[in-house]
């Protein structure tokens, strides 16, 4: 008990920011030893390099690998991935914080300080009621899609359909992109089903829980939906219509394909961009260069706060869009679907984008030190790596070792996200001002 209760000082002592960083750090570290292991490999000679990028992958929810999930790995190294991408997709601690509430039916201080810093949510949010949420909406998808996915792997042919199933519908509500098909989910590139259930499962992880908790909250109660659900819905739809008109309309490569395929193909295409998802039914580096610089404009972007993508995130995107109409008006105030945001809250915004696009020109920087291959390659490598997406060029495998230890940064400082990973490195000073945001606040 008294080890226990010199654990629990020590951690109540470390900042919220500092406790997440290290779970994750864990996270990362024992799924390594787990991959590590003889009893989880279907082929011999993988390296710890290989493994550790794996396990940061899984749990950045990611999707990059330099090595093929479904033939390295045998099923117990598969359940490792798949719990990996759980772990990571519904957050540090949620779990935890789960079977906390229902054995003691309320949050401790440490677990609420971490839980809150894992979770960008706005102003008044019970977050009780929210990780409560999380853990059984994360469920109740993921068996739908499990159902859906199951038959229709199963008339396409497909290898253990009832496996395959579970692991994709995890990888696609997660926006983890792992896939242990060696090519993805090329060979469903007019496979409807597939393409809309996992598009659905991206989708709805991607929105965030905050959407999720706000829609069950105004289907019970009859409550308004908040800001940052309007803003997040609003800025989903129209940047995914937008985008896959683009695609649809303007490359060469899904031109060629028949019109429902084209069409499907660039929606799919233009989802696993936006919400960070990383599957691909059609090669991505046979897309013409103004589509792939589309992605990469698309992974930027990213999905939404409280979700399981990644990317500067879809509050950040507005707020940005906002501060320019803004300026060029004239106006002091930023004004968002009516509603003024709050300055502490524009400011954040604009810290993210900066520092996010800092993290990405350092990263594809170093890449180009380290590596031999071309710029296009490695921007969009690390792009898709900071971003959580999992999407690539077809370079992952053949990257330098030392490339493939810049990507595993980036892969982490992405799942960190873009306000964690900065408050870890430029910590507050005890005596800095606080702000206390607008009555309706808005998570960026």
């Amino acid at each position: 008990m008294t080890r226990y209760s010199d654990v629990r000082r020590f951690l109540a002592a470390r900042r919220p920011v500092t406790l997440v960083t290290w779970g994750y750090a864990f996270y990362m570290g024992i799924g390594c030893v787990l991959l590590c292991l003889p009893i989880a490999h279907a082929q011999s000679g993988l390296s710890i390099v290989d493994n550790l990028f794996t396990a940061t992958s899984a749990v950045s929810t990611t999707g990059l690998a330099t090595i093929s999930p479904g033939d390295s790995y045998n099923l117990f190294g598969q359940i490792v991935i798949a719990t990996l991408i759980q772990l990571g997709g519904i957050g540090y601690m949620t779990l935890g914080s789960f079977i906390m509430l229902a054995v003691r039916h309320r949050l401790d201080d440490l677990h609420e300080g971490v839980a809150r810093q894992a979770f960008v949510l706005p102003q008044g949010m019970d977050l009780a009621r929210f990780v409560r949420g999380v853990v059984l909406f994360t469920l109740l998808i993921e068996c739908v899609g499990a159902a859906i996915l199951i038959p229709a792997f199963s008339a396409a042919g497909v290898p253990s359909p009832i496996w395959n199933g579970i692991f994709h519908s995890i990888s696609a509500f997660c926006t983890a992109g792992f896939s242990l098909f060696d090519n993805g989910l090329e060979d469903f590139t007019g496979n409807a089903v597939v393409s809309l259930t996992v598009a659905g499962l991206s989708y709805l992880g991607a929105i965030g829980f905050i959407v999720m908790s706000d829609w069950w909250r105004w289907i019970s109660r009859r409550r308004k939906t908040t800001l940052t659900s309007r803003i997040i819905l609003r800025v989903t739809v129209i940047l995914a219509t937008l985008g896959t008109l683009a695609l649809g309309l303007t490359d060469s490569t899904l031109a060629q394909l028949p019109v429902s395929e084209r069409w499907l193909a660039a929606f799919f295409q233009v989802m696993t961009a936006m919400t960070t998802v990383g599957f691909d039914t059609v090669p991505i580096n046979t897309l013409a260069p103004a589509s792939i610089l589309l992605i990469i404009v698309a992974m930027v972007m990213g999905a939404s706060p409280s979700g399981t993508g990644g990317g500067i995130k879809s509050t950040t995107v507005a707020v940005f869009y906002g501060a320019v109409k803004a300026a060029l008006r004239g106006r002091m105030s930023v004004v968002l679907l009516g509603r003024t945001v709050s300055p502490v809250r524009v400011q954040l915004a604009m810290a993210v984008f900066g520092f996010y696009m800092s993290c990405l020109i350092v990263g594809t920087f170093v890449l180009l030190l380290v590596d031999e291959h071309g710029l296009m390659e490695l921007m969009f490598e690390a792009t898709s790596a900071i971003g959580t997406v999992g999407l690539s060029l077809g370079i992952t495998g053949d990257l330098s070792t030392a490339g493939k230890y810049v990507v595993i940064a980036l892969m982490f400082l992405g799942r960190l996200g873009p306000i964690t990973a900065g408050m870890a490195l430029f910590p507050r000073p005890d005596d800095a001002p606080t702000f206390r945001a607008a009555p309706e606040d808005l998570a960026i």
